[in-house]
């Protein structure tokens, strides 16, 4: 009888897809990093985050204050069967300035700066392929200076930056309108 109790628990349990990859990527506010990712077709899950720094369990405070060296940051974890990494490069390159080092439009400073944060040799391979046909298009006039480096110890944002397009869609919206114009005057044909 126990067996049977057993199997049907196993039975009622959600399926996890076995093919799991985390992708890191900071570009600016956290905040505008979420959406495109999130409504993506094979992304799990999608954590605003600090990552790149020294400090151990950094608060927002001290990462705005700038005295931990992370950046804000999301972390996704996606089914690459489903969703590959190249399209992840190809959604962070159009939601991002990747010519400006010191911050992303209005957010200013070393804690904004735009990296690709590899978590395998592949995509570490991936990502400075996709940097160099970027820079080879001639799409922008400047140097592509998005940084490539390992990943280190992603440590997740407070609950209150969690889904914040979702949480306070107004807000997000405000935050979010210097990046659709620069999509649009980059990206859009």
């Amino acid at each position: 009888m126990v067996h049977n109790r057993q199997r049907s628990k196993l039975m009622t349990q959600p399926q996890v897809p076995t093919n799991k990859e985390t992708a890191i990527f900071a570009g600016g506010c956290f905040w505008c990093m979420v959406e495109p990712f999130e409504t993506q077709p094979g992304i799990l899950k999608v954590t605003s985050g600090y990552t790149g720094g020294f400090k151990e369990n950094p608060t927002y405070e001290e990462v705005c204050g700038h005295q931990t060296g992370h950046t804000e940051a999301v972390e996704i974890i996606f089914d690459p069967t489903l969703f590959s990494y190249e399209k992840l490069l190809e959604i962070y390159w159009q939601v991002t300035d990747p010519t400006d080092a010191f911050g992303q439009f209005q957010d200013r400073g070393d804690n904004y700066r735009p990296v690709i944060f590899y978590t395998t040799p592949q995509q570490k391979i991936l990502a400075k392929k996709s940097k160099a046909a970027l820079a080879d298009s001639g799409r922008f006039t400047a140097e592509i200076v998005t940084q490539i480096q390992a990943a280190s110890v992603f440590y997740p944002a407070e609950e209150y930056h969690q889904d914040f397009y979702k949480k306070d869609p107004m807000r997000y919206q405000a935050e979010h309108q210097l990046r659709s114009a620069f999509t649009q005057q980059h990206w859009e044909e």
